[in-house]
């Protein structure tokens, strides 16, 4: 290969590293400033001296295994049942429609203020459910909960006073996981989640930088949702879309870490990779549309910087996309160049790599005592499945920058928390065939390849990382094609999707 042709290959990766590093330096920012706040409680500046009126609104849809176990969980929740209203909003197509309606039934029988709310045409999907919802909400704040969060009784009372500041606009709990030791992939994506919702909000919120209220588990100040413009569906994260146009409002947002809100994990590879591929292209959705607002804001340099990082952070898929361009040219064509190695592959590690590993240890080490060295078995593993995901987030933000619209897949639930739970039935619910999958199958082999290549040349430094590339893509891969062959048909057979 001609110099000329070597010094190119290696600038680019050199340029693709440095920019996975950067997003790895800003892991270490947040875990600085998680340590610097970590005494700080948030603590309400007062008390009401009578509790005011809540709406709670449940958007659901095709939610037959676990609508029951929500609305039970609702109705015990610790607060005058004078002052709480309840909204079930049910887009299903299924048999959930007609069993929801008699549970509501049922529950408003027994004096509780109880709404069961049906449309036949989902327009707007979940955002288009609550904007229709809010002309009969009574509440002066609204609770929103996802089908498969269970609130504890004390939550709403542990929440409701930090609203005596009357420029806070939403208060948000922290998620917890049901169904966390359910299986390997259920194990990983808590350590994923965690790693938001222990150390990124926490750090946001107490440093006083824009978070975002994670779609359920969160008390809105209706006015704050009405000032801000309501919820909107042009992207598929109005979440995280109606949280920056508040904030940029001037509302504030507080997190409660220690309010915790047990929901339930994605228990198969597709239902994991279409949550992801909604997270992701939401996100950038919604970069796309608030980004200018954001910097013409009146803002601080360093939030507005934050909120750029923040908005922008699936962009690391695309760099990580680019990595598969690479890895051949940079392990083969450069042999064993200690140039190499010391220039790119040990700062790489130590930006990239290590600042990864010390951010989600932290984020177990600060729930359970010991929690982070139970951790470092999974933490190879954590890594290879962010790699195995990139190819179905990288063609996310691909369709959000090229504005290719799609509809709001959800998520499905299904139950189900334990092993012992497992009902052995053939489930309706498919992903569908997808191209992602079988570029998924054709990278698992090709990094198998250079695996064998690698040791044939006895390059052995190269084999735990490109064995990372590996396990990544043939986990997640064979986890859709298990699913597909029915191998893992575990699932109620009711659980049907759209």
């Amino acid at each position: 290969m001609p110099d000329w042709e070597r010094i190119i290959w290696m600038t680019c990766y050199v340029l693709v590293f440095a920019g996975l590093s950067v997003f790895g330096a800003h892991r270490l920012k947040v875990l600085y400033l998680y340590w610097k706040h970590r005494p700080d409680e948030p603590k309400p500046s007062g008390e009401f001296p009578e509790l005011p009126r809540i709406t709670v609104q449940l958007p659901i849809f095709n939610e037959l295994h676990v609508v029951e176990r929500l609305l039970k969980a609702v109705v015990a929740l610790d607060y005058p049942a004078d002052k709480l209203q309840i909204q079930v909003l049910d887009d299903s197509t299924d048999e959930t429609a007609a069993f929801t309606e008699k549970l509501c039934a049922e529950i408003a029988a027994t004096g509780r203020n109880i709404e069961f709310r049906h449309r036949t045409n989902r327009h707007g999907f979940k955002a288009g459910a609550l904007d229709e919802a809010m002309p009969s909400a009574t509440g002066e704040f609204i609770v929103i909960f996802d089908a498969d969060f269970l609130p504890p009784p004390d939550m709403l009372k542990k929440m409701i006073h930090h609203f005596t500041d009357e420029r806070v606009g939403l208060v948000q709990a922290r998620w917890g996981h049901i169904n966390k030791n359910f299986s390997l992939l259920t194990k990983l994506q808590a350590m994923f989640l965690d790693g938001h919702l222990v150390l990124e909000q926490t750090a946001r919120s107490r440093h006083g930088e824009f978070l975002n209220f994670n779609g359920t588990a969160g008390i809105w100040r209706r006015a704050a949702i009405t000032e801000s413009g309501g919820w909107q569906h042009d992207t598929l994260t109005e979440d995280l879309d109606l949280s920056y146009r508040a904030q940029l409002l001037g509302w504030r947002f507080i997190y409660l870490k220690d309010v915790v809100v047990p929901a339930e994990l994605p228990p198969d590879m597709d239902s994991f990779k279409s949550q992801q591929h909604r997270w992701t292209k939401g996100s950038i959705q919604v970069c796309k549309k608030i980004f200018t607002d954001v910097w013409d804001s009146e803002e601080s340099l360093p939030i507005k910087l934050e909120a750029t990082a923040h908005l922008g952070s699936n962009f690391a898929y695309l760099l990580t996309l680019c990595t598969l361009v690479l890895m051949y040219p940079a392990n083969f064509m450069f042999g064993n160049s200690w140039v190499k190695a010391v220039l790119v592959d040990i700062p790489v590690f130590l930006f990239a790599s290590l600042s990864v590993i010390v951010f989600y240890l932290t984020a177990q080490g600060a729930q359970t005592k010991g929690g982070w060295w139970k951790t470092l078995p999974y933490l190879p593993l954590l890594l290879a499945l962010g790699i195995g995901m990139s190819i179905n987030n990288g063609k996310a933000v691909i369709e959000a920058l090229l504005g290719q619209e799609s509809e709001f897949v959800r998520t499905p639930k299904y139950g189900v928390e334990t092993q012992t739970q497992i009902r052995r039935q053939k489930p309706k619910y498919s992903a569908g065939k997808s191209l992602v999958l079988w570029i998924e199958v054709l990278l698992a082999l090709y990094f198998f390849g250079m695996m064998v290549m690698a040791a044939i040349r006895h390059q052995w430094a190269s084999l735990p990382f490109l064995g990372l590339f590996f396990f990544g893509f043939a986990y997640v891969a064979g986890g859709s094609l298990a699913k597909r062959m029915n191998l893992g048909a575990w699932l109620p057979s009711s659980a049907a999707t759209h």
